[in-house]
């Protein structure tokens, strides 16, 4: 389907470093239903979205990003939940005023590291916040960091989908009591860091229509690299 991952990257993860987190076959795959939705084609072929429609009719609703796909594609056996533009944006290593705002938040001390025991924290603050798929064990997928305020997490952001070469920033939150801080660019940086330390390029993606998140991912150092359809499909009935 891509001679680039970053073309088809779930499938890249899935097939590669987070093999071990994978259900499907070698047409379709997607991510343990605890861990989230996201799942991947190995190419656009009738047999590959034959073989999706079965996972989703199998294991629940799954969730597309293809990029280069400009309308949902029709599965067989499956019904559309919802859909939207998306961006894919990878971090510019060239931007040396980004790569100093990186290091500076590595050591920020407001920023903790959250684990297995923050999981119920974490979920519901995605639940209530939405910054996109997020289930009770995304925490297993890469290490996350948090904001807490006496006690309540007010902030997080972490790593999602990880093949050899790129990781995903992925999961940025902040309560509404919380907000207007600047947590999510503090976090988000904060994650980039680890990311870049242990060799590993950042990306992340957004809705194409958020254009704050957009204009503060530009901030951080990110740049769009290609546009992504997202698609929610679901068993029938």
């Amino acid at each position: 389907m891509a001679d680039n991952e970053l073309d088809n990257l779930i499938w890249a993860a899935l097939s590669g470093e987070q093999a071990g987190f994978s259900i499907g076959n070698d047409r379709a795959k997607r991510f343990h239903p605890s861990i989230g939705p996201l799942a991947a084609l190995r190419d656009l072929s009738p047999e590959s979205l034959e073989a999706f429609g079965e996972l989703v009719r199998t294991t629940g609703l799954a969730a597309l990003g293809l990029v280069g796909v400009a309308e949902d594609l029709p599965v067989p056996g499956t019904e559309i939940l919802r859909s939207a533009e998306g961006v894919q944006l990878l971090f510019d290593e060239s931007n040396a005023a980004a790569v100093e705002e990186i290091a500076r938040a590595e050591s920020d001390p407001r920023t903790v590291p959250l684990g297995q025991s923050d999981y119920p924290d974490m979920l519901e603050l995605a639940l209530l916040t939405e910054p996109g798929p997020f289930a009770e064990r995304t925490g297993d997928l890469g290490r996350f960091w948090g904001i807490r305020e006496n006690g309540r997490l007010l902030a997080m952001a972490g790593q999602r989908v990880r093949t050899a070469e790129h990781v995903e920033v992925s999961g940025v939150c902040t309560h509404p009591d919380g907000r207007g801080k600047g947590y999510a660019a503090l976090l988000s940086r904060r994650v980039a860091g680890a990311i870049r330390a242990s060799g590993q390029r950042p990306l992340l993606h957004s809705y194409a229509d958020n254009e704050t998140a957009l204009a503060l991912y530009g901030r951080l150092g990110f740049a769009e690299r290609a546009r992504v359809r997202f698609t929610v499909y679901a068993p029938p009935g």
